[in-house]
């Protein structure tokens, strides 16, 4: 078995040669694909991939032969593959239509993210298992991997907090309009 590095009877590359392949074509490489394809970055992409993939294939790359034919053809390929999921996602939006028009979110709701994105973490994960997603405290001590004893005190706190910072708002819970609050 020879080492890495020693090319095989007129086939393989071994890595300083592949490096001095590189060198001399990538930058021609990518001038080209750029012309075929009009998109510089694309270009840059897909040819860096096609070496990617000589490189894999270097023990069969023949540097007599048209390597760089093969990266060339390589990229090729690679920007018509991503065209053709880039025009598959597209004609995939326009056969869904229009998008439907969203309500902006409700005051209590934006008050209520507001509040929440500043109580800890673990607070809030809690408050929201427990408060919007309905789930039991065992529920949530499972699917948050801790004893039922600490999310029992990460709700105390989480809603000790919230009720701080909803102090005089309209989800001040000792206003009337807390019963127009909706879930969702």
């Amino acid at each position: 078995m020879e080492p890495p590095d020693e090319p095989r009877a007129g086939r393989g590359v071994g890595e300083q040669a592949f490096d001095a392949f590189y060198a001399a074509s990538v930058g021609r490489l990518i001038g080209q694909l750029y012309a075929m394809t009009g998109d510089l970055a694309e270009a840059q992409d897909v040819v860096q991939e096609a070496f990617v993939r000589a490189w894999e294939r270097r023990a069969e790359l023949d540097l007599d032969g048209a390597p760089e034919a093969w990266v060339r053809t390589v990229a090729w390929r690679l920007a018509v593959s991503r065209w053709r999921r880039v025009r598959t996602a597209l004609a995939f939006v326009r056969r869904q239509g229009v998008p439907a028009t969203v309500p902006p979110p409700e005051p209590h709701h934006v008050l209520l993210v507001q509040a929440l994105r500043q109580i800890p973490e673990a607070q809030r994960r809690a408050v929201v298992l427990h408060h919007l997603c309905d789930l039991t405290v065992e529920q949530v001590a499972v699917e948050v991997d801790c004893p039922v004893g600490t999310v029992k005190a990460q709700l105390s706190r989480g809603r000790a907090a919230l009720a701080r910072l909803l102090a005089d708002t309209e989800l001040d819970p000792r206003t009337t309009r807390v019963s127009e609050v909706r879930h969702g």
